[in-house]
């Protein structure tokens, strides 16, 4: 057996929830551990683990990454009212995503992983979409209240020298609740760099959606720091790629996506994202064949499965009960990461093997072994239902043949 590949520096690996702790566990034992001297930063961001530390392993955990330059992250639970009681946590702890891409400022990238076998739900995407979505501020950084009959809701703006401001959102005659959002130029200037540099590097077009014509101080301030960014940075090298930039409505660009053949980034406002990322996802097939890369203009990368932690399989197992749970996204999360410390490091040997690792996975599938989501969806003659272990098992044998 050769040896083991060695790994120069670390990277941050963030565990978590459910049954996406199962797979986490058991890509590591069966695909990653035989191959790679793992070398990693540990943080648990389990519910159990955030509710013990009062979600400071979380902060920890980003500020980690920002030390390393890579990170890897198993999903993990946001709790609604539901999982507070279900766990017996002492708050209703904020997303770890939202925090940790706070701390970073990045944008994340999500993209469908295509596999030969399953046509997309919409025929004519023949090539993928890249999701960028901004990671700061909106309904993920919100304050909010509820009001009674006869409350005046306000938003006020004092400090900095200038005159205290103030408009009436709403006079409540009856029950109702209020928002408040916000963003900041820097983080906003930070996304478009980011959705510019990404489409210059992988050589595709980039659209930009937002909604200025309702949101005409909001929205329109994304539009025109994107457009600001472009012209004094990017339409050179735009032009010279032979690559276009441009933005729309939200619900133009999302007729002009469904009329399209992909192979395009559609970059979004916060909470758009996460909507359209999901969409894109389950259009192409299954939300478990969506990679999710966070990039830092601080230089970090943390890469993960763009789904939940799949409550419902997690559940049977608890009971016993046979899963088959889709482990690929978490496969391409830590390939991701492998991938990106090899090149950091000046590591070949690790970024073939985040190669090799994604191609024993999608070799798999195409041979005719997959889980039950894609089991569904393919149309391969010769397919055949594995459960969550036997397709792992199925990947560590190619993944093993592949070896150099």
């Amino acid at each position: 057996m050769s040896e083991k590949i060695k790994m120069k520096n670390p990277i941050v690996e963030m565990d978590g929830d459910e049954m996406t702790r199962v797979l986490w566990r058991w890509v590591k034992e069966l695909l990653l551990s035989p191959h790679v001297d793992l070398n990693t930063e540990y943080y648990d961001l389990g519910l159990a683990k955030r509710e013990e530390t009062s979600d400071r392993v979380t902060a920890e955990a980003a500020e980690a990454t920002l030390r390393h330059g890579v990170a890897v992250k198993c999903a993990t639970i946001t709790p609604n009212e539901e999982r507070v009681k279900e766990y017996g946590l002492s708050q209703m702890w904020k997303s770890p995503n939202g925090t940790i891409r706070s701390i970073l400022d990045g944008t994340v990238f999500r993209a469908p992983i295509l596999v030969r076998g399953i046509v997309p739900y919409i025929p004519t995407w023949t090539k993928p979409i890249t999701i960028a979505r901004h990671a700061y501020g909106d309904v993920y950084r919100n304050v909010e209240l509820p009001a009674c009959a006869g409350r005046r809701a306000e938003l006020v703006l004092t400090g900095g020298g200038a005159p205290e401001e103030r408009v009436t959102i709403h006079e409540f005659d009856g029950g109702g609740v209020v928002r408040g959002v916000h963003n900041t130029d820097g983080s906003i200037a930070s996304f478009a760099r980011a959705c510019f540099s990404y489409a210059l590097d992988t050589k595709q077009d980039l659209w930009f959606s937002a909604k200025d014509t309702i949101s005409k101080t909001y929205d329109r301030r994304f539009r025109d720091i994107f457009e600001s960014v472009f012209d004094a940075e990017y339409k050179e090298a735009f032009s010279n790629a032979g690559i276009t930039y441009f933005y729309t409505l939200i619900d133009d660009l999302v007729a002009r996506v469904m009329r399209s053949e992909g192979g395009f980034i559609w970059a979004c406002k916060n909470y758009d994202g996460d909507v359209m990322s999901d969409m894109v996802a389950a259009a192409y097939g299954s939300l478990a064949m969506m990679t999710s890369a966070l990039v830092s203009p601080k230089g970090a990368f943390e890469y993960e499965a763009a789904h939940g932690t799949v409550q419902r399989h997690y559940y049977k197992y608890q009971n016993g009960e046979p899963t088959s749970t889709n482990p690929v996204a978490t496969i391409f999360a830590w390939s991701g990461a492998l991938r990106k410390r090899g090149e950091t490091d000046g590591s070949p040997e690790l970024a073939d093997f985040a190669d090799r690792l994604e191609r024993a996975s999608l070799d798999t599938i195409e041979s005719g072994v997959m889980t039950g989501d894609l089991y569904a969806l393919s149309t391969l003659p010769n397919k055949r239902l594995a459960g969550t272990e036997a397709f792992l098992r199925a990947v560590a044998q190619r993944l093993e043949a592949s070896r150099p």
